[in-house]
């Protein structure tokens, strides 16, 4: 159900089409909620059809023109509704720990080289998020919106650091003689 919801809020913020939403969720919520191109058009199909968003009207001639949606204030609602509500944490469902527990009983060939690379895709998306927080959010960026913002930019940054730190301490487990 959070889909919806992402879309939502990307609208809230501003109003755009699907393909400036594709964008953005690549460069923004896709950092922690990812959705496709094809995902993202059929929930707006089905937020329009349930009258929590809508089209803008176009100006001019329509052919060729990308459709710019809006949240009414149904989707409005509903989405103060779902920000609201109380919700338990998701259990942790990660194949690489399960690959790891499944290599100790299979053995580690090639463990430990998948290792090694998930430690350089954690680093480079830590040095991402990173930049991201020294561009967007120097000192005196401190509204309300802001740091809500920022907070879950820190949440990225927190979960990088504890992967690449534990994905450390794990290769020199394994290494160790």
């Amino acid at each position: 159900m959070s889909l919806p919801h992402a879309i939502l809020t990307a609208l809230l913020e501003k109003p755009s089409s699907g393909l400036e939403l594709t964008r953005r969720f690549d460069k923004s919520i896709g950092y922690f909620w990812s959705a496709t191109h094809q995902q993202i058009y059929r929930e707006l199909g089905r937020l329009e059809r349930e009258g929590a968003i809508r089209a803008l009207p176009r100006q001019g001639a329509t052919r060729g023109q990308k459709k710019e949606y809006e949240v009414l204030p149904a989707g409005r609602a509903e989405l103060a509704r779902w920000t609201a509500a109380s919700q338990d944490p998701k259990p942790l469902r990660d194949t690489l720990l399960l690959r790891l527990r499944a290599a100790a009983v299979v053995g580690t060939d090639g463990v430990q080289e998948d290792l090694h690379r998930h430690l350089d895709l954690h680093r480079s998306q830590l040095a991402e998020y990173e930049e991201i927080e020294r561009r967007d959010f120097p000192p005196g960026r401190d509204s309300v919106e802001d740091r809500l913002r920022h907070v879950v930019l820190r949440a990225g940054i927190d979960l990088e650091t504890f992967w690449t730190q534990w994905l450390e301490r794990t290769i020199e487990e394994l290494e160790a003689p």
